[in-house]
């Protein structure tokens, strides 16, 4: 299928994960209310976006009311990166990140369109993606790897993948083991993810009234969990 990295028109994982969700390509790319939506089922309408979800607002506002929109956000799970010299055009060997992603970096986009989470009409599935990633030498730095361009990620396994179609969908990023009351810090700490995600996540998750604040601790705010 594919001709060698980066032909494509579109980049591969929104190429991969369109063919994923619908292989009838029949389905891809129809437009609706002057838009183009990547695929129209003819009941709903699955949107992949990679990246940028505040460059959709406009085609929710057109979409949500007519029909029932899917977000598919990929997700890097495990990542191998390889480097590409743009003068001799060579490949380095593949190395693995020591990084594993989850489904908490979905909310880094999800807060972007946060006003549009409480719709019903709205629902999203966050893909854990096994993929190689390669990027250009191209960067600022005297190895030329910071601030360089990435090129291409190809999924190679589907790891993992969540859903939320409904708002009580959101319980299942409150971990289990929290106290009954509660700071970022603490929810970092049982989440395993860094504070400053954290924070966003509850921001999220107390628009949804999955927690309520009921609260400070020092400088810090402190939520419950909304039974």
């Amino acid at each position: 299928m594919r001709q060698g990295i980066g032909t494509l028109s579109e980049k591969t994982v929104h190429a991969v994960m369109k063919n994923y969700y619908a292989p009838d390509t029949d389905m891809h790319e129809i437009p609706i209310e002057n838009f183009v939506a990547d695929i129209y089922t003819g009941q709903e309408i699955i949107e992949i976006q990679t990246r940028a979800f505040n460059k959709m607002r406009r085609k929710l506002d057109a979409f949500l009311p007519l029909y029932p929109v899917t977000i598919v956000y990929p997700i890097p799970h495990i990542k191998w990166l390889s480097w590409i010299n743009e003068e001799t055009g060579e490949t380095s060997p593949k190395r693995k990140s020591p990084k594993t992603g989850n489904p908490y970096m979905a909310f880094i986009e999800l807060y972007k369109i946060r006003p549009y989470l409480s719709n019903p009409n709205l629902h999203l599935k966050l893909a854990l993606l096994d993929m190689e990633e390669y990027r250009l030498l191209n960067g600022w730095s005297r190895d030329k790897k910071k601030g360089s361009e990435r090129y291409d990620r190809i999924p190679v396994k589907f790891a993992e993948e969540v859903c939320i179609d409904r708002r009580e969908d959101y319980m299942q990023f409150v971990p289990y083991d929290l106290p009954e009351q509660f700071t970022a810090k603490d929810f970092a700490k049982h989440a395993k993810i860094p504070v400053r995600l954290a924070q966003t996540v509850l921001l999220i998750l107390t628009d949804l009234e999955i927690v309520v604040r009921v609260g400070k601790q020092g400088k810090s705010y402190l939520y419950e969990v909304n039974e």
